[in-house]
């Protein structure tokens, strides 16, 4: 795949951790499923539907790939049979391009 940005969805509590950190760990599904799921911008708002249905004060956070190229894999969802982004590893703050609040 290209250089363009992925996306992640974070809680503001997970964003606050992973800045007082340097880095962001992954959230409890995340760190069960062994990997960080990430998406690309066509994709965020179906995994924000499904995902975060209800929650409020979530932040996207904007992925440079360059950076962290060599922990991305692109792996099938079993359940869509897309490619979605997966980084194997901690994302280390200095990879995120930009940061927003959505609802």
């Amino acid at each position: 795949m290209s250089n363009v940005p992925i996306f992640k969805i974070v809680t503001s509590q997970e964003w606050s951790i992973a800045k007082d950190t340097g880095y962001f760990k992954g959230s409890e599904l995340d760190i069960t499923d062994g990997f960080i799921h990430c998406s690309t911008a066509e994709q965020v708002p179906g995994t924000k539907d499904k995902f975060f249905s209800g929650e409020k004060n979530l932040i996207l956070l904007s992925i440079d790939t360059t950076q962290i190229q060599e922990n991305i894999k692109w792996e099938e969802s079993p359940n869509s049979g897309k490619l979605y982004p997966h980084i194997y590893g901690t994302l280390p703050l200095s990879a995120i391009i930009k940061e927003e609040k959505i609802v």
